[in-house]
């Protein structure tokens, strides 16, 4: 928390969010503001709700601070950033950037907010740094919608590829250590997000579907299809890193792209195949000097730590659970999730490089880490007047709530 307290103006909200944040890594069955104001001690949920609402203070800086702390504890000079989205699940149409569209949480189209992250992967541990809130165009062309949900007035429609650039090219700038840029299908789609890599001379190992056009030195094939006339001595069997159960290995293939001018880096179509399906994957890739094939492969494996972060910042941090609606508590929220979880991803690396596990125990994961840390640190012992207090109120706002509910129902139906 000190090295983001000199962003809180007064000593009020930055007392709340150390509370907050305490909140998000404590183990309560639902992380949002009642839970958390309950944690804190808070008689009502008003404080932490005015901390995500209207208190002053700027979730960019404090992103910017997280981002700092996770280079200087996780830096490496082979680093890579990674981009992916998640979506979280919402009713209603109310909350910013809501609305029906496919995400990979639920594998299909349903009523949700997407977000894209960049994550900050390296041997030492992996870590979200970064976020932007997807707006569909159905917002952006209802300036009536995106007021009430405080949208700021000049933001434009902006593509999921185009807020990953936005993210990769602000974490460059500010000087982060990464050699490597990796991301999904919908970033490797984005010839400008290549682009612009390739200007700054950054590797980068980008997912394609099976039909993309591939310009080899003979003629033009979609990926697909040239791989299905790569001989048997073109694949290699590596291992793309650890898993849960071991190294995942698969079968990999590199093939020479044709380059648009001499001199202008290296490229080339990675083909991964599993080794029980035979499933394909491709990835195009660019390096400014020559890298072999290891290098990729390590590269793409690198891309799973991503979704590694997400499950680990839902799963204990809370980054999901928000039950928000406006621009500014939605970024806030976000920003205090992904601390939460930079934090436990910083002491698991402080702790393997300090310490020496026992014989037959495995090294201290986030997970044990959190609980350890919400069972020595954040525990609050609360008295059971607070708990009957707080029973009170939530049944008292519940009862409001469903009352307020039937009379509009009354009045829409009339």
């Amino acid at each position: 928390m000190a090295r983001i307290v000199g962003r809180f103006a007064r000593v009020e909200p930055r007392r709340r969010a150390r509370a907050f944040v305490l909140g998000l890594l404590a183990e309560l069955p639902r992380k949002n503001c009642w839970p958390i104001a309950e944690h804190a001690g808070d008689a009502t949920p008003a404080g932490m709700q005015h901390l995500l609402n209207r208190a002053s203070w700027d979730a960019g800086e404090v992103r910017d601070d997280i981002r700092d702390f996770v280079v200087e504890y996780l830096g490496n000079e082979n680093a890579v950033l990674v981009v992916d989205e998640t979506g979280d699940l919402k009713k209603g149409t109310a909350s910013v950037g809501v609305q029906r569209q496919y995400t990979g949480t639920a594998w299909r189209i349903e009523n949700a907010q997407v977000a894209v992250y960049l994550a900050y992967s390296s041997p030492a541990g992996h870590a979200a740094i970064d976020r932007r809130l997807y707006v569909p165009r159905s917002w952006t062309q209802d300036l009536d919608r995106c007021r009430a949900a405080g949208i700021p007035e000049d933001l434009g429609f902006a593509t999921k590829p185009a807020l990953a650039t936005e993210m990769i090219t602000q974490a460059l700038d500010a000087g982060v250590s990464a050699a490597w840029v990796t991301g999904d299908e919908v970033c490797g789609g984005d010839p400008r997000l290549s682009a612009e890599l390739e200007r700054r001379e950054v590797g980068y190992v980008l997912a394609v579907s099976c039909k993309r056009p591939i310009p080899t030195r003979a003629v033009v094939f979609d990926a697909g299809v040239l791989a299905r006339c790569l001989p048997k001595k073109a694949w290699q069997r590596l291992s793309a890193g650890d898993g849960a159960k071991g190294r995942r290995y698969y079968d990999w293939a590199q093939v020479e792209i044709n380059n648009p001018k001499e001199g202008a880096g290296n490229r080339s179509l990675l083909v991964r195949r599993n080794r029980r399906t035979g499933e394909l994957a491709f990835h195009r890739c660019y390096s400014a000097a020559p890298v072999p094939l290891t290098t990729l492969v390590r590269v793409a494996g690198r891309r799973w730590t991503v979704e590694e972060t997400f499950q680990a910042a839902k799963g204990l941090a809370g980054l999901h659970e928000h039950q928000v609606r406006r621009w500014t508590s939605w970024h806030r929220w976000i920003t205090l999730a992904i601390l939460a979880h930079a934090f436990l991803v910083v002491t698991a690396a402080i702790e393997r490089t300090a310490a020496t596990s026992p014989s037959g125990l495995a090294p201290l994961a986030c997970g044990e880490i959190q609980r350890l840390f919400a069972a020595f640190v954040s525990q609050h012992a609360q008295g059971l007047a607070h708990r009957l207090s707080w029973s009170h109120w939530r049944r008292r706002h519940q009862a409001r709530a469903r009352t307020s509910h039937y009379q509009r129902q009354i009045t829409e139906e009339s």
